[in-house]
Order: structure tokens, then sequence, then C-alpha cells
């Protein structure tokens, strides 16, 4: 009910206030189990998609923005839950197998979960190499990936930057890409590898970033 309420009044409103442009977003299926893979450049990102998206798309928050205390805690628990998004402890040390089962709970329930295979927002505007949790999930749960590319976010919302700004932001869909039967016989560790790589270059390819092969480390402070 919150984030029926909540979806009706923030879309429309961020859309006026920023502008978006958004591509292709017929790609995107209207019902279904689907997996939203896009690039990490912001903070903002997990709000810019459910914005632009024609449906509800679920992501993973820090638990500590559910669990703050007095107003502005209970506000910050209403905003993101309004928004569709799912408290995730990252200090935990099981903390990446409990966002595989909370995603695939997700999309046996027939929604759309975002992920960012980088795993952690690149600093440099630079696209890392994919972690392989992307293609576990596309693989285990035998559903589309909708490859997103997202450029400007970084200005919407710098790294240091507390509150969002005006920025020119283009938020761009591919076509859904379908792994099902494709790697059957692959060994295991072969298909995630290539199942990921193929993801990363349809992002790739919608954004035009620079590659780098290797993977984006979190920030101790992060």
């Amino acid at each position: 009910m919150l984030y029926e309420v909540l979806h009706t009044i923030v879309p429309p409103v961020a859309r006026a206030v920023w502008r978006p442009t958004i591509e292709g977003i017929e790609h995107v299926p209207m019902s279904g189990p689907v997996l939203i893979a896009s690039n990490h450049l912001s903070f903002a990102d997990s709000v810019v998609i459910p914005i632009v998206a024609p449906r509800k798309v679920v992501f993973l928050a820090k638990a500590e923005y559910f669990t703050g205390a007095g107003i502005k805690g209970r506000a910050s628990k209403i905003w993101f839950e309004g928004l569709g998004m799912v408290p995730v402890d990252r200090s935990d040390t099981q903390a990446a197998l409990k966002s595989l089962d909370i995603a695939l709970e997700v999309l046996g329930r027939g929604e759309a979960f975002g992920i960012y295979p980088e795993g952690t927002r690149s600093r440099d505007g630079k696209l890392y190499r994919g972690r392989t949790g992307i293609a576990q999930l596309a693989l285990t749960a035998g559903v589309p990936v909708v490859p997103v590319g997202l450029i400007g976010t970084e200005n919407l919302q710098p790294v240091d930057g507390a509150l969002p700004k005006r920025a020119k932001v283009t938020v761009r869909f591919g076509k859904p890409l379908d792994f099902k039967g494709r790697f059957d016989g692959v060994p295991a560790g072969r298909a995630r590898r290539q199942v990921t790589d193929e993801i990363m270059d349809a992002i790739h390819a919608l954004t035009g970033q620079e590659r780098v092969e290797a993977y984006n480390e979190r920030p101790i402070d992060a």
C-alpha cells in the first residue's frame, strides 16, 4: 500500500523536476519475473530506475536506512520502503548469500529485481568487471535480464553529495537477454562467467563507458 501511494506521487514529480531522457522503455516486460541489470554511478541510481521504470523494481538497500531513530529515521524507513527497497545487513558475513535468497524470493513472486553487476559504485566513471551473482540469479531462476545504461547520475548525486542536484540524466533500457537453455551442459563456473560478460557487454553498449578488466572494490568506509 505504501509503495502504491508513494509511486503515484514521487515519479511524476521527480520526472517533472529532473526531466530524465528515457530510451528503450518498451524493452521492460510489464509482467513476470525479470532482472534489471545496470551500471552503477551514484547512490541515486536505485531511485532513478524505480522512478522511470514502467513497473515496480525491487532493489536492496543498507539496513541502516530502515533502522534509524526519531523522525528522521522513521522518514527514511518510509521513503525506502515506499520505493520498494528491501533491507540487507552488509556487515553480515552471509550478506551475499542472503542477498541472493532475497532476489530469488522477489523473482519467485513474479516481480522485477534490480542489481548492479559491478557490485558497488564506480567512483571514476569507468565500467568494471561484472561479478557472477547476476548470472547465478538469471540461470537459477530462468528469467530474462534487461540491461540498463545510466548516464549522468554521478552528477545528479555525487559520491560526497548529501542531496540530489539538477543534472542531465539518461536512462537506456536494452533488449532483454534470455539465457534459458543456452548453457545446458556447460560447467557452472564457465556458464556464470560467460553470462555475466554478455550482460556487461550489453550494458557497455548502452553507456559507452571506458571498461576496466578488474573488479571494483568497495571502499572501507562506504
